[in-house]
């Protein structure tokens, strides 16, 4: 009775074992065929491109979908890859002033060879809650250059528009004109304006575009002072009705600058999703695309 009951206990114990075998040969199967704990398995090239052509196909169908809903005649171009390498601007010769060498650079045209322009939008007068959601679907970049006597009514607004990925840079606590300022006032109007950028939306500019375009050495050595890199001004300039453009050819060119403001039906002959219809249509007429300003410096 003794030994049957041993040879019992044995059984039990070879019964168990194979179990615990078993199971453990299963997880090493699987594992084995799951690429074995930390690496995932990676889908053949195949699956690999069948995929990206898929959203590939995805993003353009949404696309297409969007240009038809906000009433543009053509589809966007897309922008090349933004450069490895990025461009430091030189002081556009006529724009100088006296000493100027280590102050910020002042430029209207970004260096490239990429048929590209860049949308700036100064102020911050208008918040048109359709141009925010018109500029997302369709994806179009942009740079915004503020003043806070205008944005204060509702730095929300602006903050929508920071979260959809677009630069806010200094125009200005009040948007005076700023070579009839003394130095001191200057700095006053430069540095302000970055506290308030720096308080609402948690980042310190470096670009800077003088009220007007105007500006002389005491407003570039203040926007040094303030952590200002780079003053950029703008090529050509587009409103509802039409594009006005500071060179002779009356045309774009790759790099070009594009300025426009924060403006309504009170001060345009339309609404800011007209002047980027206006402004689209120009642009994809030549054959250019719009691209990021920041991508480029």
């Amino acid at each position: 009775m003794q030994l049957v009951r041993q040879n019992d206990k044995n059984r039990l114990r070879l019964a168990v074992s194979g179990v615990a075998l078993i199971a453990t040969t299963a997880v090493v199967a699987t594992a084995c065929s799951s690429g074995g704990g930390s690496e995932p398995v990676k889908p053949a090239p195949g699956q690999q491109a069948a995929a990206l052509a898929k959203q590939r196909a995805a993003a353009h169908a949404a696309k297409l979908k969007a240009v038809k809903r906000w009433g543009l005649a053509k589809m966007p171009l897309t922008a090349p890859e933004a450069p490895l390498k990025k461009t430091k601007p030189t002081t556009r010769k006529g724009f100088e002033v006296s000493g100027q060498k280590g102050l910020p650079q002042i430029f209207t045209t970004i260096p490239t060879k990429d048929k590209v322009v860049f949308l700036t939008i100064d102020d911050g007068a208008e918040k048109d809650p359709q141009f925010l959601k018109m500029m997302s679907d369709l994806k179009i970049p942009y740079t915004a250059f503020l003043s806070d006597y205008l944005v204060k009514e509702d730095y929300g607004y602006f903050k929508k528009m920071q979260n959809r990925g677009v630069a806010l840079n200094n125009h200005t606590l009040n948007h005076r004109y700023m070579p009839g300022l003394t130095y001191d006032q200057q700095k006053r109007e430069i540095c302000g304006m970055q506290d308030v950028i720096e308080k609402r939306y948690g980042k310190r500019p470096e670009l800077f575009r003088p009220p007007y375009g105007n500006y002389n050495r005491d407003t570039l050595k203040a926007a040094k002072a303030c952590g200002i890199k780079a003053v950029p001004l703008w090529n050509a300039e587009v409103f509802v009705d039409r594009m006005d453009y500071r060179e002779w050819d009356r045309d774009i060119h790759p790099g070009d600058i594009i300025l426009t403001h924060f403006r309504g039906k009170e001060d345009w002959k339309g609404s800011m999703p007209d002047m980027i219809r206006k402004f689209m249509k120009t642009v994809t007429d030549k054959g250019y695309a719009v691209a990021r300003l920041e991508d480029y410096l």
